[in-house]
């Protein structure tokens, strides 16, 4: 059984992860990159909401008995293939897990201006995700 209080508090954690980094979406990727401490911030969050959306995933995935995923960015999937969230919406998101252990695990360089406008441009799909689940969990 899906455990809501779980999920809530993952999502109301994912809304504040989004709200603290809220004021660095505005600013150049070049003022970011140019300040460890935002692009530092920027980084950490992007991994603590890309965490909790896992652990979203792990729980819905275990608690509906579905195919165990080969890694983070297959929860996303196999929740997509399940029509848990749309299967398109899936795709597009999953990346973010393979960005965040690149991030995490120092797996080569990191494109900086890249990956800070993608989360410029995909902090509205994180917000998206949340309320997928939302649905599932009222």
């Amino acid at each position: 059984m899906i455990d809501r209080e779980i999920i809530k508090n993952k999502i109301r954690d994912i809304l504040l992860y989004l709200k603290e980094i809220e004021p660095f979406l505005k600013l150049s990727p070049s003022e970011i990159i140019k300040d460890y401490t935002k692009l530092r911030t920027l980084e950490r969050n992007f991994q603590l909401i890309v965490d909790s959306m896992v652990d979203i995933n792990m729980h819905i995935i275990s608690q509906k008995n579905l195919v165990p995923p080969d890694d983070y960015q297959s929860t996303f999937s196999i929740l997509g293939e399940n029509k848990i969230i749309p299967i398109d919406f899936a795709l597009k998101i999953a990346p973010a897990a393979g960005t965040r252990n690149r991030i995490v695990h120092r797996y080569g360089d990191i494109d900086k201006k890249k990956f800070i406008t993608d989360i410029q441009k995909g902090a509205s799909d994180f917000k998206q995700y949340c309320r997928y689940i939302e649905k599932i969990v009222v």
